[in-house]
């Protein structure tokens, strides 16, 4: 995978059925990935960023065209295969945390191993290791209603990195912070992608993101209107 495209999106177009016609998300999109990037996809709501980004993921399929994510066509693969591409190498985090209030910060993390099969040991040095990947190692036992929305947002970055995934999909995980709070997680995301070559690809409208893209993929109706790959970002 070191050479070849991590993520390839061909000639996709996403259309949703609405009233007696359709909406047309995406329109004959053609991006590459390779391993280790650090890039974004930026526009207005209703640009397709978040729908291109479920694509990405195996939560949705091309009405036309290809996804190949890992080297699988995600329009090919049957639930059970999309949930095992997802377990395995895709780490998720959105605006809204989902962190489950009855568990602790570390049951929390714990969750995305639990369908793998890993021993208790094993699992409890692979969610501490990732709570000391974003600083929250003496956290680990406090429930969610006990920690900031900076915490728990960067408690949802280790969820997503515990197992060490090749990608992370990112849709808009700094909506809901504050610009130091916003900060802080985009320091921790790269310095991951860093230390642990991990694909980042963020959707977002947020400028303070943009400052620590490598590249910026402008969407705008469904459409790639620009591909910018940018040589100094300006936090990084």
């Amino acid at each position: 995978m070191e050479n070849k495209n991590i993520i390839s999106i061909e000639h996709v177009t996403k259309r949703y059925p609405v009233g007696d016609g359709e909406f047309t998300a995406l329109s004959d999109i053609n991006l590459q990935f390779k391993k280790g990037e650090f890039s974004g996809l930026v526009g207005p709501s209703g640009s397709g960023k978040t729908t291109l980004l479920n694509i990405m993921g195996s939560l949705d399929s091309p009405t036309e065209g290809k996804a190949i994510v890992m080297g699988r066509n995600v329009a090919e693969l049957s639930h059970k295969e999309s949930a095992q591409l997802r377990n395995l190498h895709i780490g998720f985090v959105f605006q809204i945390y989902n962190l489950l209030p009855v568990y602790t910060v570390f049951e929390n993390v714990e969750f995305a191993l639990l369908l793998q099969n890993i021993n208790a040991s094993r699992r409890k040095k692979m969610v501490m290791d990732a709570l000391e990947w974003v600083g929250l190692q003496d956290m680990a036992d406090k429930k969610p209603s006990k920690i900031s929305g900076g915490e728990g947002q960067r408690v949802a970055i280790a969820r997503a990195m515990v197992k060490r995934p090749e990608i992370v999909l990112a849709d808009e995980p700094t909506a809901n912070l504050d610009a130091k709070n916003a900060h802080t997680i985009m320091k921790t995301m790269r310095q991951l992608n860093k230390e642990l070559n991990t694909t980042f690809l963020f959707s977002t409208h947020d400028e303070k993101v943009m400052g620590y893209l490598n590249r910026m993929i402008h969407l705008e109706d469904g459409k790639v209107r620009k591909d910018e790959p940018i040589e100094k970002p300006q936090y990084a």
